[in-house]
């Protein structure tokens, strides 16, 4: 019996058009964390795409210095568990600390850190708080027995083009980590990225702009 095919499924009148995370993303082993298994994220701080999608959880890291009010409002307006940016390149030091202690009150499931962050820092946060330290890997270069050593709990890889010989390479020394990484769009890229030892995958969605081109279409078409 093919058992998602028959999967019940509920939809309201209303919220039956979400973003679907791509198929590939299912085939990810997923990371459970504190009991819940988690395979998608959408990466993205978007409330209007995050209250209309189906991933497992948010990633929610902006190219700005993190702000507590932004994580307060992801935190109470997503359905599904939020990993909240809390710097590591522009942003350090003690506020990084304080930053990944007030989204831990807020109800952040795990707080991610950029790959310029140094080690001690990354102690200090892993130290500082009850969370997952999810810590970002750019670079095939990167000591990761020195990251797992500071604290970090997750790694995830966003190398571009690169990320699935970077998995793979982690993947060979350290067959028991948890990895996230970036997949791309395409489902043929999502099963690359899975196959060389991903977890589970971080999806850049489409802009609100770009999915509202479809609807206006239609309405014009009235």
């Amino acid at each position: 019996m093919d058992t998602k095919s028959n999967l019940p499924r509920v939809e309201s009148s209303l919220r039956h058009q979400i973003l679907k995370m791509p198929e590939a993303t299912y085939e990810a082993s997923g990371i459970i964390v504190n009991g819940r298994r988690i395979k998608s994220f959408v990466f993205t701080t978007d409330l209007a795409i995050i209250r209309n999608c189906d991933a497992d959880a948010v990633f929610a890291v902006y190219p700005f210095t993190p702000q507590q009010a932004i994580s307060e409002a992801i935190i109470k307006a997503a359905y599904v568990p939020v990993f909240c940016g809390v710097g590591g390149g522009t942003t350090k030091g003690l506020r990084t600390v304080r930053i990944a202690k007030d989204v831990e009150s807020q109800g952040a499931m795990g707080v991610v850190l950029n790959a310029p962050i140094s080690n001690a820092n990354l102690m200090a946060v892993a130290r500082g708080i009850d969370i997952p330290v999810v810590i970002t890997v750019v670079s095939s270069e990167t000591n990761i027995a020195r990251r797992l050593d500071a604290g970090a709990s997750i790694l995830n890889v966003a190398g571009a083009a690169e990320t699935p010989k970077i998995v793979r390479k982690i993947r060979e020394q350290f067959p028991d980590v948890p990895i996230i990484a970036s997949g791309g769009n395409t489902n043929e890229t999502i099963r690359e990225t899975i196959r060389a030892g991903a977890n589970a995958i971080t999806y850049t969605p489409p802009s609100t702009c770009e999915l509202f081109k479809t609807t206006m279409s239609k309405y014009r078409e009235m």
